[in-house]
């Protein structure tokens, strides 16, 4: 058992704070960007300086498309009726707020865009995005969990976590168990399937949307739902309705890329 005293705040200055979780965004970004350049570098049978260049420049459209899909992902999905009557919050991102599944939707559509304008292969930029991705999650997840939110199901087990900012239940760490789940082992199966050498083009982020979507819904039977909504049919969550659409996409997406190498 473990009672969480976390501090959400990584340093104060007064009138400026750090929060734990900006340093995951940011740090998570940066070391995204650095491996993603080594990635590139070893894969064959593309122009490496131009995907290297290119590559710096989609950074920035990746933090846009997280920032304004996330925030939109996170309203249209989890909390509409709120945003609806209290508009003016929709910008106030400082106070929480953001969907992985509308960050997601957001980096696809900024990739396409830029890909489709400088010319290039957007499915290779989404391969490598897949596989960096986990990277920054883990620090999100990390992040989700010294802030003591999306917190676990009240449990028994003696690994159990007392969230004391909520309640003295003992919880499931559900933030760690997705940490391990959607950063870790995400990581190096991503890793595996693109640094292979019978990789194709849009295998590593269509197989990326399937099992980030398994493993997904799997920590979600451990994690409580979010108050606002709680379950859709007493059994399913958003997140688990969302990470289902994922799975089918990568499916439909992994199979038409297998027809047309055939």
């Amino acid at each position: 058992m473990y009672t969480h005293n976390l501090d959400p705040i990584m340093i104060d200055f007064g009138l400026i704070t750090i929060r734990w979780y900006s340093a995951a965004y940011i740090f998570g970004i940066l070391l995204g960007w650095w491996y993603g350049k080594r990635i590139i570098l070893k894969i064959s049978n593309i122009d490496h300086k131009i995907y290297l260049k290119f590559f710096d420049d989609l950074i920035t459209y990746i933090i846009i498309s997280i920032i304004i899909g996330g925030r939109l992902g996170y309203i249209i999905f989890y909390n509409i009726e709120f945003y609806i009557n209290n508009p003016m919050d929709v910008f106030k991102i400082w106070k929480g707020g953001m969907s992985f599944h509308g960050a997601l939707i957001g980096i696809i559509f900024g990739t396409y865009l830029f890909s489709k304008k400088k010319g290039l292969n957007t499915f290779l930029f989404l391969d490598i995005i897949a596989c960096v991705a986990p990277i920054g999650l883990f620090f999100g997840r990390i992040a989700n969990f010294i802030n003591g939110e999306l917190v676990g199901k009240v449990t028994n087990v003696y690994w159990g976590v007392i969230f004391k900012n909520l309640d003295d239940n003992l919880r499931h760490p559900s933030q760690l168990y997705e940490a391990f789940l959607e950063g870790v082992v995400l990581f190096f199966v991503m890793n595996f399937i693109l640094l292979n050498k019978n990789y194709k083009v849009g295998h590593c982020s269509s197989l990326f949307l399937i099992f980030y979507g398994i493993f997904r819904i799997f920590s979600e039977f451990f994690r409580e739902p979010d108050v606002q909504l709680g379950y859709i049919y007493e059994i399913l969550s958003m997140g688990m309705i969302l990470s289902l659409f994922m799975i089918i996409a990568g499916l439909i997406i992994y199979l038409k890329k297998n027809e047309k190498k055939s």
